[in-house]
């Protein structure tokens, strides 16, 4: 049974979006990444789970090391989603900055 993860779940979570923040700089195994968090390897490595489910997160198999790195693509999605809203209310603030220093004069 295949378990379809919706992004927006992924990254509502503090964690995973620190670990996705940590793989954006470079790809890091499994245990690299666990030690940046006071949590067991176990929890991260269910974080990391959801977070290659979503697609968010790509794996290299190097030797015996897996290797996890930040998917651009799926970062665009999400940008691509966001980024009306974040016109929109530009566009809201704008406005009310116009009228606020109307307001001060």
């Amino acid at each position: 049974m295949e378990i379809r993860r919706d992004v927006f779940q992924a990254i509502a979570d503090p964690t995973r979006r620190a670990i996705l923040s940590l793989v954006a700089i470079q790809s890091m195994t499994p245990g690299a990444i666990a030690a940046n968090f006071d949590s067991s390897r176990q929890t991260i490595s269910k974080h990391i789970k959801i977070l290659n489910e979503c697609e968010l997160l790509h794996q290299i198999q190097n030797g015996r090391e897996i290797y996890y790195h930040l998917n651009p693509e799926k970062i665009k999605e999400i940008d691509s989603f966001i980024e009306p809203f974040r016109k929109m209310w530009d566009e809201r603030f704008n406005k009310l900055e116009a009228i606020m220093k109307n307001y001060k004069k």
